[in-house]
């Protein structure tokens, strides 16, 4: 099965790119860490706008990559995001057809 990667983007309010990130680590981070799954995971923050937070991950297939959103914590994170963020984040999946160190 192919490999599937997801990228993410919030735009927290001003001034709260921080505060988005201590919900990830209380709820994201932990999963994130353990899963195996989770090829690899990088929770950036956007070098040319203070409010915005990049997220990138590789996933072993596509069912790895979907499991996130079904955490029973999930629902818990979304709502404590809720107010953090200035709109909707932007999901975008897509599958690798070339990785550097790995077959796609």
């Amino acid at each position: 099965m192919s490999k599937s990667a997801t990228f993410v983007r919030h735009k927290a309010k001003p001034g709260m790119r921080d505060e988005v990130r201590r919900v990830w680590e209380k709820y994201a981070r932990p999963y994130v860490a353990g899963s195996n799954g989770a090829l690899s995971y990088y929770y950036c923050y956007d070098d040319n706008d203070p409010d915005t937070v990049v997220v990138f991950q590789l996933a072993a297939d596509q069912t790895s990559g979907q499991e996130f959103v079904k955490q029973p914590w999930f629902a818990d994170y979304q709502r404590e995001t809720a107010d953090l963020l200035a709109g909707p984040s932007e999901v975008r999946t897509a599958t690798p057809q070339w990785v550097k160190g790995g077959a796609a």
